[in-house]
C-alpha cells in the first residue's frame, strides 16, 4: 500500500509517517523544507520537495498512491500576509482534493482541527454533532471550517474523505509550533515557565501524540466517509495540568497567575508592533480570548467506531518527561 503525507515535517505529520513505515507502508511525502525531516523517517520515504500550492508537486507526489494524509497547513497565531491561513488551508486543500479525484485516490484523511468546534458551554461537553459556533476569533480556525466545507463538497464528487479534529497535542517530536504543549512542558521542567493565565479554571483538552497518529491511521482503516471524529484525550483545566505536571516530575513550582486583562493588554500591544514593525508576536488578542474559553470535547465517538484509545494524561506526561531527559542526556 502506498500513501501520499502531506505536513511530514510537522509534529503530528512526523509521528504518523514514522507508524505508517512501522506498518509497511510505501509513504510520499510533499515538504517545503527536506532538511526538517526527522533523522527517523528521512531515508525511509521518497521527498517531493514543494506545497500544496504546487500542483505540479502535487500531481507527481499522488501518482500511483492508494490514499492520502492530509495534514499540511498553516497554523501560525499571525502572518505578514493576512491571506496566507486560507491561500494554505483552503486554497491548498482543493488544490490536493482535486488532485486526488483525477487519480482516483481509495480515501483520504484530512487532518482539521478541534479548534472548528465551538467552546463549551456550563462545562458541557462538545462533539462532532453539537453545534458550529457563530462566529471564530482566527483565521485559523475560520480557514480549518472552510477546508472541511469543500471536503463535504468534494465528497459529492466522489471522493471517500474523513475528517479528524485533533485537540492540543502533546508528546515526543519536533519541537515546532504545532508542538507548543511540549514546549511548555520543556520549559516548566527548566524552570522558565511559571505562568497560569487567569484563575488557572478554563478548561482544555490535551491529548497525547501517539493516540492521535494512531487515531489518523485507524480513521483512514475503518472511519466512515463524510464523518467527522475528535482525536482528544483529558479535559483538564490549567490548574490541574501543572498539579499532574509537578506530580509526574517531581518538580514542583510556584506559579505566577497573570490577570486575562493583563494578557490582553500585551497581546494588543504585540499585535500593534506586529502590524507596525512587522515583528511576529508571541500571542494576539484573538488568541488570548481562546484560552480564556472553556473547550471540553468528547471523543466517544472515535472510542466506538475507531476503537480510539486514550492514554491518561499523568502517564502522557510522565512519557514525555522520560523522553526530554533522553534529548538532553541527563536527567532534569
Amino acid at each position: 500500500m502506498k500513501c501520499l503525507v502531506t505536513g511530514a515535517t510537522g509534529f503530528i505529520g512526523n509521528r504518523l509517517v514514522e507508524k505508517l513505515l512501522d506498518l509497511g507502508f510505501e509513504v510520499n511525502v510533499i515538504v517545503r523544507s527536506p532538511d526538517k525531516l526527522s533523522d527517523s523517517i528521512r531515508n525511509k520515504i521518497h521527498v517531493f520537495k514543494g506545497d500544496v500550492l504546487d500542483k505540479n508537486t502535487i500531481n507527481s507526489a499522488i501518482v500511483n498512491c492508494n490514499q492520502v494524509y492530509h495534514l499540511a497547513a498553516f497554523a501560525g497565531i499571525w502572518s505578514k500576509d493576512q491571506l496566507l491561513p486560507y491561500k494554505i488551508n483552503v486554497t491548498g486543500t482543493e488544490n490536493l482534493l482535486k488532485a486526488a479525484l483525477d487519480h482516483n485516490i481509495q480515501k483520504i484523511a484530512f487532518t482539521s482541527s478541534a479548534g472548528t468546534l465551538a467552546p463549551s458551554k456550563v462545562m458541557e461537553e462538545v462533539n462532532e454533532a453539537s453545534p458550529l459556533p457563530e462566529t471564530y476569533h482566527t483565521d485559523y480556525e475560520k480557514s480549518k471550517l472552510k477546508a472541511e466545507q469543500l471536503c463535504m463538497d468534494y465528497i459529492k464528487k466522489g471522493l471517500c474523505i474523513v475528517i479528524v479534529n485533533p485537540t492540543r497535542v502533546f508528546g515526543p517530536g519536533p519541537m515546532n509550533k504545532s508542538n507548543s504543549v511540549t514546549v511548555m512542558i520543556r520549559n516548566y521542567l527548566a524552570g522558565y515557565w511559571r505562568f497560569i493565565p487567569g484563575k488557572g479554571e478554563s478548561v482544555g483538552n490535551y491529548a497525547f501524540i501517539d493516540d492521535v497518529a494512531e487515531g489518523h491511521v485507524k480513521a483512514m482503516d475503518v472511519g466512515v466517509c463524510g464523518e467527522k471524529y475528535i482525536l482528544g484525550g483529558t479535559n483538564i483545566s490549567f490548574n490541574t495540568f501543572f498539579k499532574h505536571l509537578a506530580a509526574a516530575s517531581g518538580i514542583n513550582l510556584r506559579m505566577i497567575h497573570i490577570p486575562y486583562l493583563l494578557i490582553y493588554a500585551l497581546a494588543s500591544v504585540e499585535f500593534f508592533l506586529a502590524g507596525t514593525f512587522g515583528k511576529k508576536p508571541i500571542i494576539t488578542p484573538p488568541w488570548a480570548r481562546r484560552y480564556n474559553e472553556n473547550r471540553l470535547v468528547s471523543s466517544n465517538k472515535a472510542i466506538e467506531h475507531l476503537r480510539y484509545n486514550i492514554t491518561p494524561v499523568r502517564l502522557a506526561m510522565e512519557k514525555t518527561i522520560q523522553w526530554l531527559q533522553q534529548q538532553n542526556g541527563h536527567e532534569i
